[in-house]
């Protein structure tokens, strides 16, 4: 099949969500010239004012006839010179607009207070071995050592491989000695191999401060696996210690970091911008309303439709500007075309889930993205389009609209209920467990059984897994 290019745009656009929209909205702005911004304070269909057509800047001409001595005319020149100083009136003024007295420069003040770019974790090592005292070959070899280091502060990299990565003759030796040093660096843990080195890095930081920290370091060079697999028996039996002091010492490690790197510079968090707000009125009924409001609205300018329809314009110039105003129109209608499609889609999937909006996803209920593109009358592919990277701003809080359509299963009383509901469920029964004998697999699979809910224990054990719930001998507490 082929797909008519106004059909593909609708679809990029129903695609998108309101973040990009607004990225692509500002990239047609910029490169078709017919587009404008709708103000909202003025009539699109008003008439242009004359003044504002012929003289936009309000701006009028300096002419001192001999007929009148235009009096107000000097004025204004005197009122230059106050404003710009004695360079106005001389040749060899600057061509630069000082501001007046008191006014700030606003570029200046702009320039001022940008925001410096972040420091680099790399940046921030070379500027602490920049002041360490060591010898040329390991300096060399020290900086070597920091390009490795990835953003996590880890040298993954082993040693015996960095001479390949450059042209410089840089002996393993002095790559070890070196290496000793960077690990000196801030913050504590940089320049590790594994998550052991990193643990001993940083207790050994706390070391020289004077902390006491022999059983958390003799934990980590010893017994990693076993804390890992919560064998805390075992330890303290090993240890000579009391269990009490194990989960002390543990509590301790916890604590330090096992991405020092993660300390320097700053890691994007994605915004969400609800697409939908969802509301649930006084007499039961559900609201849908989009953000409109963030959403600029697109006119085509006035003064290119005029042209357009202008024979006495140049004939290239009214092919440039009819082509720009046909893809301004397919714009425009494919931002409304998905406006309204996002909205009956929305529509559609809380009158299913209306019970969501008040009891939070263990209300959810299964829906199959084919049930509401037969409602609203579209292929199942433009719903699955329609809800992709958009959020729902509702009673209980902000969610993926892709998250109401799922599948899922009945309970013992006959009521549907969906996947994601039943791993609330089962998030619910492991919080209640008695933490010192928590439950198995086959037994998370009974006690859901009490709730009405018939799963099998793999099920229970794949759900467990998405929920990054540790099994029963890892969530045991001594």
């Amino acid at each position: 099949m082929k797909l008519a290019p106004r059909l593909i745009q609708s679809m990029e656009i129903l695609q998108l969500p309101m973040l990009a929209l607004q990225e692509r909205i500002q990239a047609e702005l910029q490169s078709n010239p017919v587009l404008e911004l709708r103000d909202p304070g003025v009539d699109e269909e008003a008439p242009m004012e004359r003044d504002e057509e012929v003289n936009p800047s309000g701006e009028r001409d300096l002419v001192v006839e001999g007929a009148k001595d235009r009096s107000e005319d000097f004025q204004r020149l005197d009122d230059f010179a106050d404003e710009y100083g004695g360079e106005f009136a001389r040749r060899e003024a600057p061509t630069r607009r000082r501001p007046p007295s008191g006014e700030r420069d606003r570029k200046m003040d702009a320039m001022a207070n940008a925001p410096a770019p972040e420091q680099s974790l790399d940046d921030y090592l070379l500027q602490q071995w920049s002041f360490i005292e060591t010898s040329d070959p390991l300096r060399t070899a020290g900086r070597l050592i920091i390009n490795f280091i990835d953003a996590d502060g880890y040298l993954r990299t082993p040693l015996e491989e960095l001479p390949k990565q450059t042209n410089e003759p840089v002996p393993l030796a002095d790559l070890r000695a070196a290496l000793a040093l960077v690990q000196t660096l801030e913050p504590p843990g940089v320049g590790a191999r594994d998550l052991r080195e990193c643990l001993m890095l940083q207790r050994a930081a706390e070391a020289s401060a004077g902390a006491d920290v022999v059983l958390e370091m003799a934990l980590v060079q010893r017994f990693l696996p076993d804390i890992e697999r919560n064998r805390l028996p075992q330890i303290a039996k090993r240890t000579g210690k009391s269990i009490q002091e194990i989960k002390a010492a543990i509590g301790n490690l916890s604590r330090l970091n096992p991405r020092p790197g993660s300390l320097v510079g700053s890691r994007t968090v994605p915004i969400i911008t609800p697409d939908v707000f969802v509301e649930l009125q006084a007499a039961g009924e559900v609201k849908v309303t989009l953000s409109d409001g963030s959403q600029p609205g697109l006119v085509i300018s006035k003064s290119y439709r005029k042209m357009a329809r202008d024979r006495s314009t140049d004939r290239q110039a009214r092919q440039f500007i009819v082509k720009n105003i046909r893809s301004a129109q397919w714009l425009i209608g494919a931002i409304e075309q998905r406006r309204q499609t996002v909205r009956r889609v929305a529509e559609e999937v809380f009158k299913v889930q209306r019970q969501f909006l008040e009891d939070g996803p263990e209300a959810l209920r299964p829906l199959p993205m084919a049930d509401i593109a037969g409602k609203v009358g579209v292929h199942v592919a433009t719903v699955s389009r329609a809800v992709a990277g958009k959020y729902a701003q509702t009673p209980v809080g902000i969610y993926p609209l892709r998250m109401f359509f799922s599948g899922g299963t009945t309970t013992a009383d006959g009521q549907d209920m969906a996947w994601d509901a039943v791993k609330v469920k089962l998030r619910e029964v492991i919080d209640a467990e008695d933490k010192s004998a928590p439950l198995n697999d086959d037994e998370l699979a009974e006690a859901l059984k009490k709730h009405g809910l018939d799963i099998a224990r793999r099920t229970v054990a794949k759900y467990r897994k998405l929920l990054n719930i540790p099994p029963a001998r890892k969530r045991r507490q001594f």
